[in-house]
């Protein structure tokens, strides 16, 4: 009985505090259902003399309730897909490579400041003090190494595919009971595809 209490306590304020966002989500043009659809963007397949390269950004992946989620403390992680195939006729397309990217932003409200991991630069974490840099990093993703060009054939085509996820953010359990029809975390975007020859 007294952890029913607890749990019951807990739930009972979930609902009063929670209750005005959950009241915004079905106003009509309140945002929450994606005035912007998240989207990958402004992608560039180029190369050095040594790796094939990619750079791209992703839009409209912040929502004004992932923003004050993340304003108090939340850890919020981006999940980047890329994919590199080669097409054969007649015959499934040969994947040449797989990366899976990660950015996670998380807010010291004691220091007033953000970290930002990158996994693609060794999960090195920066530390920006304005949020607007900090959404930037979060979104863009530059200069990454697909593949060694020596296991690519000059003059043959090739398709790279990326996509945006939003991994889901575990909340606490009386938080659960209010947001469990609220898919208020789950994101993803396309398959983005470029072809291009090398």
């Amino acid at each position: 009985m007294k952890v029913f209490f607890v749990n019951n306590f807990f739930f009972r304020w979930g609902l009063i505090l929670l209750f005005p966002l959950l009241f915004t989500l079905w106003i009509p043009g309140a945002g929450f259902l994606w005035s912007k659809t998240p989207q990958i963007n402004d992608i560039i397949v180029t190369n050095n003399q040594e790796s094939l390269l990619v750079y791209f950004y992703t839009k409209g992946c912040f929502t004004p309730e992932m923003n004050k989620a993340i304003q108090n403390g939340v850890p919020t992680t981006f999940t980047f897909l890329i994919e590199l195939y080669k097409p054969r006729p007649f015959w499934p397309n040969k994947k040449l490579a797989a990366l899976k990217l990660h950015h996670t932003i998380k807010y010291d409200s004691l220091r007033d400041e953000y970290q930002v991991t990158l996994s693609e630069r060794g999960n090195q974490t920066f530390i920006v003090k304005e949020y607007a840099k900090a959404q930037e990093m979060m979104a863009d993703v530059s200069n990454v190494q697909v593949i060694p060009l020596e296991n690519l054939e000059r003059n043959s085509q090739y398709l790279l595919r990326i996509k945006a996820e939003l991994n889901k953010v575990k909340l606490p359990l009386y938080l659960h009971y209010v947001l469990f029809f609220v898919s208020l975390w789950d994101f993803q975007t396309d398959w983005h595809v470029v072809e291009f020859i090398y």
